[in-house]
């Protein structure tokens, strides 16, 4: 952390350990493949990071109502 200058901010690997995993989340990342790139031996271990995923219920978008628009566009 000193090399990187950042232990002076307040970092440490736990820090950039969380900013990893929650940026795999983010980007898509499946929480199995952040399981075992973490190298936790529970999944609940590994799920403490979806609390930090609210933000993205919002954008969940549900298939019946996809289904419903493409009926009523007339589209198949």
């Amino acid at each position: 952390m000193k090399q990187a200058g950042l232990r002076h901010k307040g970092y440490n690997a736990h820090t950039l350990r969380h900013s990893f995993a929650t940026h795999l989340l983010d980007t898509g990342t499946d929480l199995h493949t952040i399981k075992e790139l973490l190298g936790h031996s529970n999944i609940s271990t590994t799920m403490i990071y979806l609390h930090l995923q609210t933000h993205r219920c919002s954008r969940i978008i549900n298939p019946l109502d996809q289904l419903n628009n493409r009926q009523c566009n007339g589209s198949k």
